[in-house]
């Protein structure tokens, strides 16, 4: 492709030829261990929910169940296709017994292989379908009514009430949003279980659970058909359940999905290999459910400084496309991150945020980029803060981003109210009216600081990406090269939920999503 940057695209094939690499290596290791959590997510895929009598989730029984006795390696769809063989027993009839008490799968007598198969096959064929239902639901409410013109106008609510959230998230669509993200109640990512049922109550935010996904998706559609076009609906499947809360979300037909391949293990201290098997099954489960990920790549920038380290930002959407490639996420589902996070005292700071977003669309023509807004240098002086969040979008509408988060005046003072929301979308809408078509207009002078700035960025993200390919992503990380934040291999939380894989483990559902995606 054309570059008005004038970027080597041959440099840029060669960076991805080594992200490959980096990810591929990454792959070995994944494709020999599974996870408690992904364990959890073949239950559900079977149709197990709700609690037990203690409000202990039914899938999290189960797992439970079978890592205490030490035989979680075969996996959890080996037991329930062999429990139901022996019992003819559905697989929520299962798991209510194993939480009573009165059947115990890992003691059951072997079924032959193609008994257990054909045991699980309807379900499976059930599951497929069901997710497939809500892809077309959405490809349908898009055809017939329509969706905002990108970039998408991306805006949070956060009241820790999820009924609350859907009034100011029907008022958000009212006012022009596109995307609604409801905030995760805070350390939600660090719950090894995902909680059950309709949620009043959050700090920072409201807890993701398969019930609250279905309330705001079914208020969304209604205000989606008032307003006359599509809303998309976003949550996390970061943490520790995520691939558990993928499925749920591709259960109850959400849109977008903040999960990261680096996030959890930077941030949350969440162990490396638990968190690269578990990413694994959740893009997989995102790409045939037509979900858009969000990667985090902007946190980076709100731990080191914006402008030195921005090269790390590109090494990280680099390995983060590969992966989720290799999990059969098409590009069109990559809404790979970045942020406008310099400092603004820095001279040309707006220059050299134009140059890394540019750089980025032109580096992943198909993805719909996810642009960040400042937060780290927002003050609470509102004035200047919406200042800041113009120019953000300024460079938002300039480089055809995909996804826009919009910022708030009010940003790090409190969340933000109705009115809030109302400004920074205005402030989004005029800008993307006015400046529509100038990055069609305007070309960047050769020599500049655009240009080369964008040349730089791409040269340190090269070496670095050599640099971890040396030292394997494992040791990358190790070592503090993202972030400047270190973590152990064998550290972090939830590393007692990694198996490797057992003589009996199955897991039909990776080839058939893989497979039929498109």
């Amino acid at each position: 492709m054309h570059s008005k940057l004038g970027l080597d695209f041959t440099r840029v094939e060669y960076a991805r030829n080594i992200s490959k690499g980096i990810a591929d290596g990454v792959q070995q290791f994944v494709g020999n261990y599974t996870t408690i959590a992904v364990e959890r997510t073949l239950c559900r895929l079977m149709g197990i929910d709700g609690t037990d009598i203690n409000q202990i989730p039914l899938p999290n029984v189960v797992t439970d169940e079978l890592k205490n006795k030490g035989v979680l390696s075969h996996g959890a769809l080996f037991y329930i296709s062999n429990a139901m063989v022996n019992t003819s027993l559905t697989p929520q009839e299962i798991a209510e017994r194993v939480a009573l008490g009165t059947l115990d799968i890992t003691k059951l007598p072997v079924a032959a292989e193609s008994d257990r198969m054909r045991a699980i096959t309807s379900v499976i064929d059930a599951s497929m379908a069901k997710i497939r239902s809500n892809r077309e639901r959405r490809e349908k409410y898009i055809k017939t009514l329509g969706e905002g013109s990108k970039p998408y106008l991306y805006v949070i609510v956060a009241t820790g009430n999820i009924y609350e959230d859907v009034i100011q998230a029907e008022a958000a669509a009212r006012q022009g949003a596109d995307v609604i993200a409801v905030i995760r109640t805070t350390g939600q990512s660090l719950l090894d279980y995902v909680p059950y049922g309709a949620t009043t109550e959050g700090f920072g935010g409201t807890f993701a659970t398969q019930e609250n996904f279905r309330i705001m998706r079914s208020a969304l559609d209604k205000v989606g058909e008032e307003v006359g076009r599509y809303i998309r609906l976003c949550n996390y499947c970061s943490g520790l359940c995520m691939p558990e809360i993928a499925v749920m979300g591709a259960f109850e037909g959400l849109d977008v999905m903040l999960n990261d391949a680096l996030y959890g293990i930077l941030f949350r201290d969440i162990n490396m290999q638990r968190t690269l098997v578990d990413q694994y099954f959740s893009r997989v489960i995102n790409g045939f459910a037509g979900v858009i990920i969000n990667t985090g790549e902007d946190n980076y920038l709100t731990t080191a400084d914006a402008y030195e380290e921005a090269h790390t930002v590109l090494a990280s959407d680099l390995i983060n496309e590969q992966l989720a490639l290799l999990a059969g996420l098409p590009e069109e589902q990559m809404g790979l991150g970045h942020a406008f996070e310099m400092n603004p005292e820095l001279e040309n700071g707006f220059l050299y945020e134009l140059a890394q977003a540019q750089m980025t669309r032109e580096i992943f023509p198909k993805a719909p980029l996810k642009y960040m807004p400042p937060t780290k240098f927002m003050t609470g002086n509102i004035f200047r803060g919406h200042i800041q969040d113009a120019l953000f979008n300024m460079i938002g509408i300039w480089t055809n981003q995909g996804i826009q988060l919009l910022g708030m005046p009010t940003e790090a003072i409190h969340t933000p109210f109705m009115s809030d929301r109302y400004l920074s979308i205005e402030n989004a809408k005029y800008i993307f009216g006015n400046m529509k078509s100038i990055g069609e207009e305007v070309e960047y002078k050769e020599g500049g600081i655009i240009k080369t700035r964008a040349k730089e960025v791409l040269e340190g993200a090269i070496s670095l990406l050599e640099r971890i390919e040396k030292e394997g992503l494992f040791s990358a990380l190790e070592k503090g090269i993202f972030a400047d934040v270190k973590r152990p291999k064998n550290g972090g939380k939830g590393l007692e939920g990694v198996v490797e894989k057992g003589t009996n483990y199955i897991n039909p559902f990776i080839d058939l999503m893989k497979g039929g995606a498109k």
